[in-house]
């Protein structure tokens, strides 16, 4: 299981010319790791309850294929300010596909957070709100002060009642100064016309649903 504080930046790309031409940048090729460039095709279902419990207490319960790999994952305390996301989050391995149908709330029994989210489900059924499908191509950088993923994805939200066009970029930090994510984020943001994007995929999602009276 991993417990970890996740920070990164997100920002909104226009069009898939400039997401190529991120993928392209000189100052990130200065910097990237070695060999640490890929691409991998990212499919994801979030779950919750028929009354929206776990949204309600600000609690995402998601599965996600990455690649052949397949992550059952918990965020909670979610902020966001000028682009700038920190939360709470814990990933666990999962190695069977029916969980995309009837996932089990047990996979988190060993986390704190995990126990809270099982009582406030206390035994309903799980169903899946909405789910993203995209390509993230991703490197790896190091500043010298902090190694950051900066991923491009591309694809799509859907959910009962329509899509939302995914194309954006998210600047994430695995070890060292914090400063350096936003940082980074500024020198990309000003050179391709970057808007900032305070709402998570999820998010977004969760709007249009409400917008179409389906929470609430």
């Amino acid at each position: 299981m991993d417990d970890k504080m996740e920070i990164e930046m997100k920002y909104g790309i226009k069009d898939k010319e400039t997401a190529k031409s991120i993928w392209e940048d000189e100052y990130l090729l200065s910097i990237e790791e070695k060999d640490s460039r890929e691409k991998v095709y990212m499919k994801a279902s979030y779950f919750d309850t028929d009354d929206y419990i776990l949204s309600k207490n600000d609690i995402a319960f998601r599965i996600r294929m990455e690649g052949c790999r397949i992550v059952a994952s918990l965020k909670w305390n979610g902020n966001s300010i000028g682009g700038l996301h920190t939360r709470e989050e814990i990933n666990v391995p999962v190695n069977d596909e029916a969980c995309f149908i009837m996932p089990n709330p047990d996979i988190f029994k060993e986390s704190d957070i995990g126990r809270d989210m099982i009582a406030l489900v206390n035994g309903n059924r799980l169903h899946s709100l909405l789910e993203t499908c995209y390509l993230r191509s991703k490197m790896r950088i190091d500043t010298g002060k902090s190694i950051c993923e900066v991923a491009i994805d591309e694809g799509e939200i859907v959910t009962d009642f329509g899509t939302l066009p995914i194309c954006e970029l998210e600047i994430e930090l695995f070890s060292g100064d914090q400063e350096d994510v936003p940082h980074i984020g500024a020198t990309l943001a000003e050179k391709y016309q970057l808007a900032p994007e305070d709402r998570s995929k999820y998010a977004r999602g969760l709007k249009l649903l409400e917008e179409n009276k389906y929470i609430g």
